[in-house]
């Protein structure tokens, strides 16, 4: 442990204050650690470590060193911090080491000393007595004052008093303990757990080196990570495996008073997922704290939703809709932090709930008003989930989801396959009618091209939950055969082609059958219009010949353009397509599906709240949205230049 140069403040015997003894540690654990499980073995470890964190946190040690023993029943937490007081105390009779170790309530850090203790975990002074209580053997290693003191316990109980080793350069604290097998039902550490939980502390303590020695693995890992709270961010979001909503992410630090820091982003997931920590300690319950933070979140969105006037139809979105999909990470200081118990999974500081949202609120709205690009994906993720939220309340009594979506399922029956399985050659048309679908089949380049009829108009599913959806057959097929799932289950590993195509006929209803796969697409299959696979086909409504040239119009206005360009004796054949099964093969692979001749459209999402809406007034149930939207655009469709 190399030393550090930094001022040493006060710290002797008489700093450290004695509220009660050790006996009941043994007879009732549960008290202290949880259950005498597996986690709370693991709690032994974490409580010897947040002394050390301690020791960083106010700027005494900048490195810790955990080594997990070869037999796995054993750890060693070392730190270069100050190192335990080792002289004797003059009201207790008993050494600084001592007085830590063997007495309940006994610490440093009771803030009414000037040992330097400004913000720590060790808020009851009994973590590293109770795992001396609960260990068959403790060994501790005090350097400080240029010596090097050792000290042995068994089961809580001193084995020898302190020990002088000899001179020593450097100062720090070395704790090995072994759990006692009589009080654990399991006494070996796990590997993960321990390293995951000091990757965690390398970021949640930017500056931290810790190193992690496997024994058993004969591994070293060096963790430290200056990227501090939105690197973990980064980290949590990525193992999550849902993709974000923004690019961006919102972070946020308060240096004055006691620290608050703060990172979140908006995700596709269904789940809402908070990492808090007070003093550096993981406070998995929540507390005042996250109550502060979530408080803030509902309070930012509704400001910027009211302050911006984004009006959303037939809906009332909630603060569960808001926090949906949220992943964050919350780091707070507390002078005087108070936990719900001595496990330390609840923050119960009643002021911190105030604190929180007061910083967070103003800094988050102030985010999404100086990028408008990402608040507004972020409401339109809102609107989604209240949707969503409101289609499931109306089916609630569907307990069984159903959703195909897995390569191993076996492809619809009407599906005609292509044979490659290079997505970014392939290709799905789907199809409007079987007489069509026909025609698409002997049209297309069998090598790339998938061609999946559908009978009709599909099932119109504005306010359906994914399962009532897939509930239809049609709809059915086309999940499994694009091969995602859909809803929650959606998975874009699954993808089987590259361009989902949407080839309907070139009329009204055609542009209705469009709408409707749009807006399945858009509720339950949204990351697949995100990444760019969905496209619109454009095929001609009329063809005209002019003598041996055969000219195709896609609508009204184009075949008067085409017909306008003409010399004025020219004689013209005008047909007007009734569906595309009218087209042979040869023609609609010409005009439609040859990637050399064809024009495509790409769907994208420019406003998702825009796209919420129109929807909603489209295909939602009610018909006054419809009806208004009619009416304002009567004229247009009188000369049939209605643009849906």
């Amino acid at each position: 442990m190399s030393a550090l140069s930094i001022p040493q403040a006060k710290y002797g015997t008489d700093d450290i204050k004695v509220l009660k003894g050790l006996e009941a540690v043994r007879k009732r654990p549960g008290m202290y650690i949880g259950d005498a499980d597996r986690r709370g073995l693991h709690h032994l470890a974490w409580e010897i470590l947040d002394n050390a964190v301690d020791e960083y946190i106010n700027g005494y040690a900048d490195h810790i060193v955990f080594t997990l023993h070869k037999s796995g029943h054993a750890v060693t937490v070392s730190d270069n911090g100050r190192g335990i007081p080792v002289e004797m105390s003059k009201e207790h009779k008993k050494t600084g080491v001592d007085l830590v170790f063997t007495e309940l309530h006994a610490g440093g850090k009771f803030g009414d000393t000037d040992s330097g203790y400004v913000h720590s975990g060790g808020l009851h002074g009994v973590g590293a007595s109770v795992v001396n209580a609960l260990s068959k053997k403790l060994v501790v290693h005090v350097k400080r004052d240029g010596f090097e003191y050792r000290q042995e316990y068994a089961k809580g109980a001193p084995l020898a008093k302190l020990e002088k080793v000899g001179p020593f350069r450097g100062h720090g604290t070395s704790v090995y303990f072994e759990p006692d097998e009589t009080i654990f039902k399991v006494v070996k550490f796990d590997q993960d757990t321990v390293r995951t939980r000091l990757e965690d502390t390398s970021y949640v303590h930017r500056g931290l080196r810790i190193t992690y020695k496997n024994e058993i693995t004969g591994e070293t890992v060096e963790f430290q990570n200056p990227g501090g709270l939105p690197a973990f961010l980064t980290k949590l979001v990525a193992d999550g495996q849902k993709p974000s909503v923004t690019e961006a992410a919102f972070n946020a630090t308060r240096e004055t008073g006691d620290r608050i820091e703060v990172a979140l982003q908006w995700t596709e997931s269904t789940e809402e997922s908070y990492r808090s920590y007070a003093n550096g300690i993981r406070t998995p319950n929540g507390g005042t704290h996250a109550d502060g933070l979530k408080t803030a979140l509902r309070k930012a969105i509704n400001n910027y939703i009211d302050t911006h006037d984004i009006k959303v139809k037939g809906l009332k979105i909630t603060a569960e809709d808001i926090r949906e999909g949220v992943v964050a990470v919350l780091s707070v200081f507390v002078r005087e932090p108070m936990f719900e118990s001595q496990t330390k999974q609840k923050l119960t500081n009643p002021e911190m709930e105030a604190a929180v949202e007061n910083f967070v609120r103003p800094a988050l709205e102030a985010w999404l008003n100086n990028n408008k690009t990402a608040a507004e994906a972020i409401v339109g993720r809102i609107v989604i989930a209240a949707r969503m939220r409101e289609a499931s309340r109306a089916a609630k009594e569907e307990v069984k989801r159903k959703t195909p979506g897995s390569r191993r399922l076996s492809l619809p029956g009407k599906l005609a396959d292509c044979k490659s399985t290079d997505v970014n050659k392939t290709e799905l048309f789907i199809v409007e009618g079987d007489s069509a679908g026909g025609s698409a089949k002997q049209g297309r380049n069998n090598d790339t091209q998938a061609v999946l009829p559908l009978r009709g108009k599909i099932l119109n599913t504005e306010g359906l939950t994914t399962a009532k959806a897939l509930t239809n057959q049609e709809i059915a097929d086309l999940v499994t055969a694009i091969g995602t799932g859909a809803g929650e289950k959606f998975n874009i590993d699954g993808l089987r082609y590259g361009k989902i195509i949407l080839l309907m006929d070139a009329d009204a209803d055609g542009c209705h059958i469009a709408t409707l796969m749009l807006d399945f697409l858009f509720r339950h299959m949204r990351e697949l219009v995100k990444q760019g696979h969905v496209y619109i086909a454009q095929p001609p409504l009329y063809r005209v010949n002019v003598g041996k040239d055969t000219y195709w119009a896609r609508d009204d206005k184009h075949k008067e353009e085409i017909l306008a360009g003409l010399r004025a004796n020219a004689k013209t054949e005008v047909t007007r397509f009734k569906g595309l099964g009218e087209m042979d093969a040869k023609d609609l692979a010409s005009t439609t599906l040859d990637r050399k001749t064809r024009t495509l459209l790409r769907v994208q999402i420019d406003s998702p709240t825009e796209a919420d809406n129109a929807f909603v007034e489209l295909l939602g149930k009610e018909a006054e949205y419809r009806y208004k939207f009619i009416m304002e655009r009567a004229e247009q469709a009188a000369t049939d230049e209605l643009d849906v």
